[in-house]
């Protein structure tokens, strides 16, 4: 079997002689660490970029299979992109500037962190019109012009090394993104007719372009929907909210993959997000990532016991003991062998394989891992 042919018997309960072996990326500053200690040349720590060649290059090293967030992916936001511009540089070195979305964020350049968000240029229903809503809409310049596409679709013919995943866009992570989460809670209250709007538009452009996607004749084995839109307590939007407004959305993209052939849907949401899960479940999602069980214990047991063998998932492994030793990483793959035993699931470490991790631990993980589920 191949890696693609062993991930879908995997979610699809079928027998399959070895488990993949996945990962999703690691951080620049780790690959930096890996090239000044000899183990990965200049251009493959500093060009390495999810699905480029220095990204298989790096897999083929560790001994991964591939990585969960390689998709084709399609343009689902703004577009063109707000130019980054800088409004403000403070004396300690902070600086203040409109990022590509239009937010308008806070950021030391001398740290790595998630900057901070001050405002946005989406302050209202004028705003929206003018600046926003022209750059949501579909066409070529996402979805792929016929060149694009007719490549894409061979693309899709000849991976077999991996699943070929389409990244089917967001439902309400992007508006957070475009809007920032203060704003954003604000904006269902003060003016719900256009959250409505905002959430429908960006909705809709994913619709059309997955739907141009598919309408192509591309193989596609899943798509992905991205959000990241919990944090560790739970949703940054009520679950009724959810329900009511976004999740349709999800059912009218995977009820019309579904009439194309493609049965597996994953969502990408860090943080608790048990809340949302009967929403994404209902209208046709059907595989977690990441399952986050470094900071609350998170697993696919009582989500199994709870939905059943229809949820699926991809990752739940604690990704800290890539940087501890080689008895701590035996301990978490014992830790992981009943939850995959359950079937439909794909060990994987949450997010990135961080600064910590050493290459030896890794290397070490990835081939515990091909001998311990090998069948």
């Amino acid at each position: 079997m191949n890696t693609r042919e062993r991930t879908l018997a995997v979610f699809n309960y079928q027998n399959y002689d070895q488990m993949p072996v996945v990962h999703f990326g690691y951080w620049t500053e780790l690959l930096a660490k890996w090239h000044k200690e000899g183990h990965l040349t200049a251009d493959e720590a500093e060009f390495y970029f999810d699905k480029n060649e220095y990204d298989k290059i790096i897999c083929d090293k560790l001994g991964f299979d591939f990585c969960w967030g390689h998709q084709l992916t399609p343009r689902h936001k703004v577009h063109p992109f707000f130019e980054k511009k800088i409004l403000e540089t403070h004396p300690d070195g902070v600086i203040r500037y409109i990022n590509p979305d239009g937010l308008i964020e806070e950021t030391d350049p001398n740290t790595t962190t998630i900057p901070a968000t001050i405002g946005t240029l989406m302050t209202g229903r004028e705003a929206w019109e003018e600046l926003y809503k022209p750059r949501l809409q579909s066409g070529p310049a996402r979805h792929g012009t016929p060149d694009e596409l007719a490549r894409w679709k061979q693309l899709s013919e000849e991976t077999t090394d991996a699943p070929f995943g389409v990244y089917a866009g967001s439902m309400f992570g992007y508006a957070r993104d475009m809007i920032g989460v203060e704003a954003l809670s604000y904006l269902q209250v003060d003016d719900e007719d256009l959250f409505i709007e905002i959430i429908d538009t960006v909705a809709n452009l994913s619709f059309e372009t997955v739907k141009v996607v598919l309408e192509a004749g591309l193989r596609v084995d899943f798509l992905h929907f991205w959000e990241d839109i919990c944090f560790k307590n739970g949703p940054l939007i009520n679950p009724a909210t959810f329900e009511k407004y976004v999740a349709p959305h999800y059912k009218k993209i995977t009820g019309m993959a579904k009439a194309h052939g493609v049965n597996l849907f994953s969502v990408d949401s860090d943080g608790l997000i048990d809340k949302l899960i009967p929403a994404w479940f209902a209208n046709g999602v059907n595989i977690m990532f990441p399952i986050e069980v470094g900071t609350w214990g998170a697993s696919i047991a009582p989500w199994r016991e709870k939905y059943g063998r229809e949820l699926r998932g991809v990752g739940g492994v604690r990704k800290s003991v890539l940087g501890e030793d080689r008895a701590a990483i035996d301990a978490e793959i014992e830790r992981i062998k009943p939850l995959v035993d359950l079937g439909g699931y794909i060990p994987c470490p949450d997010h990135r394989i961080s600064l910590e991790a050493t290459w030896d631990n890794v290397r070490y993980y990835a081939d515990r891992m091909r001998a311990t589920f090998c069948r």
